[in-house]
């Protein structure tokens, strides 16, 4: 067990490291306040995007059409003044529709020389829009720029300038036409953000403000440089020993086949998450934390990013889905349980 001295808190953190986190809660404030000028509801979806990109993550949105996601994407660009690039992914699509390809020039003088014209991914959020309807080739186009923020194309290799911030759209209604991403890929993935219909009287606002005028342009309530220092921030922000081992039960007891997991999970799940789920849940936390103003992560921190980060790396079985059992339900008895042990 670690001792008390081994444990961090807020005297890790030097005296400007607060006085940023105190100005991150601050703009994070505002950034709420931009977005709800045009987007009516959402919080939950803002938070969890706002985590993503402070924690340098990427984000996976599920949810029907309508529900203003591709909006949402590019009003949180507006505000934080990053170039924002939407693909439409389609069965036609191309890998070079995303990165880009050389293409044959006159120069000045006569010549012909092969030139490279960057392709949409060259943006500081990219928005892959309905990501299942590109055949897997081009889905994998995505992996390397999402991975290791680069592309290569014609032996070629091009940085994409940070911060870079990808996120893809599916449908969970139409199945047909589709190509289901691969576990590899849906593992690049920090959160799965679920949209649901908004309420009764979010319903009625959103009719209100979007069948009169224009909607408004929001205003920039932070540069690039400042979000890539807030991202170095995220990364100093304390973690207690206990979390890090809370972190890390948690994603073993989703493995069926580890002796960690309990009885009633192994009929359930066929495949669990691995390690890079322990990094997100502390990346998440570490963001969440900074964003609430809290100068160490707690474990509320990690129960409110736990859902997001491991309900698309769990796979069901057959018998689960047979008795209506989805892998959120799996994730929030796991985390309740793990809680409870923690606590005792």
């Amino acid at each position: 067990m670690a001792t008390a001295s081994a444990s961090p808190s807020a005297t890790d953190l030097t005296a400007d490291d607060v006085a940023a986190l105190d100005r991150l809660r601050s703009v994070y404030g505002r950034l709420r306040q931009e977005l709800a000028r045009v987007i009516i509801g959402q919080e939950e979806t803002i938070e969890r995007l706002t985590i993503c990109l402070f924690a340098r993550g990427h984000a996976l949105l599920m949810g029907v059409p309508g529900l203003a996601k591709t909006l949402l994407v590019s009003k949180l660009a507006e505000t934080v003044s990053l170039n924002f690039s939407r693909i439409q992914f389609t069965p036609d699509l191309m890998p070079m529709d995303i990165t880009g390809t050389d293409i044959l020039q006159e120069t000045a003088d006569g010549r012909r020389e092969f030139h490279f014209v960057p392709g949409p991914v060259f943006a500081n959020i990219v928005l892959a829009d309905e990501i299942n309807r590109a055949p897997p080739q081009t889905q994998a186009a995505m992996l390397e720029a999402m991975q290791e923020h680069k592309v290569t194309v014609v032996g070629k290799t091009s940085r994409l300038d940070p911060p870079f911030f990808v996120l893809a759209t599916q449908n969970p209604v139409e199945q047909e036409g589709t190509y289901p991403l691969p576990e590899a890929q849906l593992d690049r993935f920090m959160f799965l953000v679920e949209l649901d219909y908004p309420s009764e009287e979010e319903e009625v606002a959103i009719a209100r403000t979007t069948t009169g005028e224009a909607p408004p342009s929001l205003d920039h309530v932070m540069t690039a440089a400042e979000i890539i220092d807030y991202q170095q921030l995220v990364r100093r922000v304390p973690v207690p020993d206990h979390i890090y081992r809370f972190a890390a039960k948690l994603v073993r007891k989703t493995r069926p086949r580890g002796e960690s997991a309990p009885a009633w999970l192994k009929p359930l799940v066929s495949w669990g998450a691995g390690p890079r789920a322990v990094q997100n849940l502390v990346l998440g936390a570490k963001s969440r934390a900074a964003l609430l103003g809290s100068y160490m992560v707690r474990l509320e921190d990690v129960e409110a990013v736990a859902a997001p980060v491991l309900t698309h790396r769990l796979i069901t079985t057959f018998a689960a889905q047979a008795e209506g059992i989805d892998a959120k339900q799996i994730v929030g008895r796991l985390v309740k349980e793990t809680v409870e042990e923690q606590a005792g």
